[in-house]
């Protein structure tokens, strides 16, 4: 195997070589601290105007995916976080981009709205329009508080990848699902479907049961 080649060729180097090096990552990995890659997804910034308003936007609309299109199928939700996550957390990096709280926030409201495309939002009680509209809107009061649209757009270009993944090409001549949820989250995650072939016991069926007879 390559990592046991890797291995053998390391146990060849001089000693004082060696042991420089294995310091050198050792020390490194140590610093870098990889909770980072989750928690850069929690921080909103300080507690605020922008804070409580994108914990509200947090809130509804991971809500109305949950118990919507999601409903029944928390590992797919869980699975959806996972993949935007990854694809935010490579695409930040480009940009330079290290809290991506809003980033998700926006992937939320994009993959709802584009799911529930005839609902009318009125937007703080200011203007209604169609959801797809949304997450723009969100974008431009985004900008009218201060904060980088590339955050929002971010969100929104991930977001559009896993909508056109999931709900679109499957659905085009010859495509298909891409994007599996692994065994192992629906194992932990879902309920176990029935099957269609149990039969109940008589104590277990609807109505009245009566005692066993008498022996």
């Amino acid at each position: 195997m390559a990592w046991q080649g890797l291995a053998a060729e390391f146990l060849q180097v001089p000693a004082v070589t060696r042991a420089y090096t294995a310091a050198c990552v050792l020390t490194t990995a140590a610093v870098f601290q990889v909770w980072r890659l989750v928690t850069n997804f929690l921080f909103f910034g300080p507690l605020g105007f922008s804070f409580f308003f994108n914990m509200l936007f947090v809130f509804h609309y991971c809500r109305m995916l949950e118990e919507g299109s999601f409903r029944g199928r928390t590992a797919d939700f869980v699975f959806m976080f996972l993949f935007g996550g990854v694809l935010m957390t490579l695409l930040g990096l480009l940009g330079s981009l290290f809290f991506l709280g809003q980033a998700l926030v926006a992937m939320l409201v994009y993959v709802w709205s584009r799911r529930s495309p005839r609902v009318r939002v009125n937007f703080f009680g200011l203007v209604t329009f169609q959801a797809p509209f949304l997450p723009w809107a969100l974008m431009g009061f985004s900008l009218l508080l201060g904060n980088s649209i590339l955050v929002d757009l971010l969100g929104i270009a991930v977001g559009h990848i896993y909508y056109f993944l999931e709900d679109v090409f499957p659905n085009q001549p010859g495509g298909k699902r891409l994007l599996l949820t692994p065994g192992f989250l629906k194992l932990l995650l879902d309920a176990p479907a029935e099957d269609p072939n149990y039969q109940p016991l008589p104590e277990e069926q609807p109505g009245p049961h009566l005692p066993p007879p008498l022996q």
